[in-house]
């Protein structure tokens, strides 16, 4: 079987012309237009498959479409299934895209089918039946990329590798008054370990993957694509804009445990601390009357006779104070003063301790002083975006209205600060320190929410940087165009790169967009000595086919050194970047699968 169907020209049906095997697209809500501009992007031939849509909508300039549903056999022939060479589901509905991903598996036992799904789960549990099927989640692809833009300001992809290590694909503009201005891009890639994809510059063609001169110096508004461990690429993007990470601060002990107290005295209920204060009260004029008014008594002995009236059994003493005296009335006073007093206090108290919750005021010390990143929302995207930080080690405060979600005590464990409360209040967000946090993620599942804890956390800090997330792709251009908030993403500009890449194939990780250019992420995996990349050199793979090796390991994960002449021995994985109109190219130098 080949490993793609880029060599054969087929038929298209409903256009009647000669060209390459097709995709399908069935389905065009939010991702599916959005994923239909990547396909064009690419230039593969589409056709679109959908109930609603109309012939006549500009946005398809000419794109095929079949009017219908697409878990109907008929349909799916009409857009020609037998001759695609891919099929992406993209409803909104679990139900409807699990029954269109069987008809057409039904319908066609080979053909490559990727679906989105809520719940990814599904699909696997088919066993046989799912081969070949691949289920991706909206808020499992949109999530870590919210996290990582989170914390550099700039991320256009993540790629997951064969050692479980993780890439960021960024891209950073050259400040004017940046540091970075006259090195040399071969020194910036050195010093930060990564490797440089794309340099674009005003005034000169743009460079893409072997295209880019190591030896060119970097100038202002230059714009980079670079991709590397995302521990190097922050500061290399904060370099590149000129500003500075913010200091992670606890605060002294001191202050920490003031906190601490103060944030367990404003939960505490009016009657608890009404007794409380009774109780100390009666404490304190006790001793007081005891140091001054007995002969013997010193503080110490005061404080503890006090302390046995009022909560014990034990004598009162009244040898110790002549017959008659107002000292024996004042201890009899005291003990009936305990009695009551021991016994309301117990009363409330306990009743408190059943109903409170003091994990919110406990939370408090928790809370760094700045340099955090706030997350706002811990539904399903909101708790992937706080395992993303957290592997990253990435202290996280997160803000849930809902005490009973799920993911509260998940989010604990992974050693987040969760205050319950609404991040649409500003105390809230100042008890979280929004003001002085490195980022503010406003995950919520309601745009406008998210929308109002962005104004209201610019309010507390003009400089802060805040992530949103959106639905609506056009609610979020407007955003950034007109209302000044570059960070408003939509989760289907996000996701649509990853539903694309997995239609080409297994090592097809990701595309990134840069200028009108697709390049793809690809891994190469050296099956035998007889294939054509066996024993060739990373400098040959560049400046040969276009490939730009960003990881190289051997078969048990080991990392290999990115060097000109290192060779690619027999179970290596290359993890590299191409463009994607040379991937065909690249499929032309492999063997089948049925010769590897």
């Amino acid at each position: 079987m080949e490993p793609t169907c880029w060599r054969r020209v087929l038929q298209n049906p409903l256009l009647g012309t000669s060209m390459k095997q097709h995709f399908i697209l069935c389905g065009l809500g939010k991702v599916g237009w959005r994923v239909l501009e990547y396909l064009r992007q690419t230039g593969d031939p589409v056709t679109v498959v959908d109930n609603r849509a109309s012939p006549d909508d500009s946005r398809l300039e000419g794109i095929p479409l079949v009017r219908g549903d697409c878990r109907q056999a008929d349909v799916l022939k009409q857009a020609g299934l037998a001759e695609a060479r891919g099929v992406i589901v993209l409803t909104s509905d679990d139900l409807v895209s699990f029954s269109t991903a069987l008809m057409i598996r039904h319908l066609h036992p080979t053909i490559r089918i990727v679906v989105r799904m809520f719940n990814e789960s599904l699909i696997e549990r088919l066993g046989d039946a799912a081969r070949n099927i691949h289920a991706l989640s909206t808020s499992a692809l949109a999530s870590p990329l919210l996290a990582m833009i989170a914390r550099t300001g700039q991320a256009l992809g993540i790629v997951r590798l064969k050692s479980g290590e993780s890439r960021q694909i960024a891209e950073l503009t050259i400040a004017a008054n940046s540091p970075l201005i006259g090195r040399r891009l071969k020194d910036l890639a050195d010093e930060y370990r990564l490797v440089i994809v794309a340099h674009v510059r005003d005034d000169q063609p743009a460079q893409f993957v072997e295209e880019v001169d190591p030896a060119q110096t970097l100038a202002a508004l230059d714009r980079l694509v670079v991709i590397g461990d995302p521990a190097s690429v922050a500061p290399l993007v904060a370099r590149g804009e000129n500003e500075s990470l913010p200091e992670l601060l606890w605060a002294g002990l001191v202050y920490r445990l003031s906190r601490v107290a103060y944030g367990v005295m404003i939960h505490i209920d009016l009657p608890v601390q009404i007794c409380t204060g009774i109780f100390i009260g009666a404490i304190a004029v006790s001793v007081l009357v005891f140091v001054f008014g007995m002969q013997n008594d010193t503080l110490i002995d005061s404080f503890y006779r006090t302390i046995s009236l009022l909560t014990t059994g034990a004598d009162m003493r009244g040898e110790e104070a002549g017959a008659g005296t107002w000292q024996k009335g004042f201890i009899t006073a005291v003990r009936l003063v305990g009695v009551g007093l021991t016994a309301a206090f117990t009363a409330i108290f306990t009743n408190y301790l059943i109903r409170a919750n003091l994990g919110a005021a406990l939370e408090i010390r928790r809370i760094p002083e700045s340099g955090h990143i706030i997350v706002c929302g811990l539904g399903n995207v909101g708790f992937r975006i706080v395992e993303t930080l957290r592997a990253l080690d990435e202290p996280v405060v997160v803000i849930e209205e809902n005490a009973n979600s799920p993911f509260i005590s998940t989010a604990r464990r992974l050693g987040a600060a969760v205050i319950i409360g609404s991040a649409a209040v500003a105390e809230v967000l100042r008890q979280a320190n929004a003001a002085t946090a490195r980022a503010v993620i406003a995950a919520t599942s309601k745009e406008l929410i998210n929308l109002e804890i962005a104004l209201l956390v610019r309010e507390m800090s003009p400089r802060e940087r805040i992530v949103i997330r959106l639905t609506d792709p056009h609610l979020a251009m407007t955003l950034r165009s007109a209302a000044n908030v570059p960070l408003a993403l939509s989760i289907p500009e996000l996701s649509a790169p990853a539903f694309v890449a997995r239609l080409y194939d297994d090592q097809v990780f990701s595309l990134i967009q840069v200028e009108e250019r697709v390049l793809a992420v690809y891994e190469l995996t050296i099956q035998s000595a007889e294939s054509p990349f066996y024993h060739i050199t990373h400098d040959e793979l560049r400046t040969k086919h276009g490939f730009l090796p960003v990881h190289h390991c051997d078969s048990s994960g080991k990392a290999k050194p990115l060097a000109p002449g290192v060779q690619l021995e027999v179970g290596d994985h290359v993890t590299g970047v191409i463009a994607i109109e040379k991937v065909q190219t690249l499929y032309h130098a492999l063997p089948s699968r049925s010769e590897e």
